[in-house]
């Protein structure tokens, strides 16, 4: 991969406010984001173009995240998917890598730690291209 090429980030969560906070840290390290607070809209969005990395909340009205990434990674397997959630249980940790996610990541998180997770997804995207 040409890494000098910009990283596409989609970002999926009910709560704007975590776009609010990411968005802006993301686009300053070089990256293109796109942000939605719909499951429906970001899935449409999904179709159409293919993100290198993912980050979705698990917990949403309609397309649970859970859908979301199983959606994506059937579309688009070789996107490195991260989950971000407020109810992060075992249970739904496993599901989640079984269903080939990149990350979890429980809410709250520091912005340093989503950062890394992202620094981790793009060094693993480079080697594989």
């Amino acid at each position: 991969m040409d890494t000098n090429k910009q990283l596409d980030i989609l970002i999926l969560d009910d709560e704007p406010i975590v776009s609010k906070r990411l968005k802006p840290s993301l686009e300053k390290k070089g990256y293109q984001v796109e942000t939605f607070t719909d499951s429906m809209t970001a899935l449409k969005r999904v179709r159409d173009k293919r993100f290198d990395i993912v980050i979705t909340d698990l917990k949403m009205e309609g397309v649970d995240g859970m859908e979301f990434l199983t959606e994506v990674k059937k579309l688009w397997p070789e996107t490195e998917v991260i989950v971000i959630t407020g109810f992060a249980t075992m249970d739904t940790a496993k599901e989640s890598f079984q269903k080939g996610i990149f990350d979890f990541l429980a809410k709250p998180f520091k912005l340093s730690e989503i950062n890394e997770v992202i620094e981790r997804a793009k060094e693993k995207i480079s080697k594989n291209s």
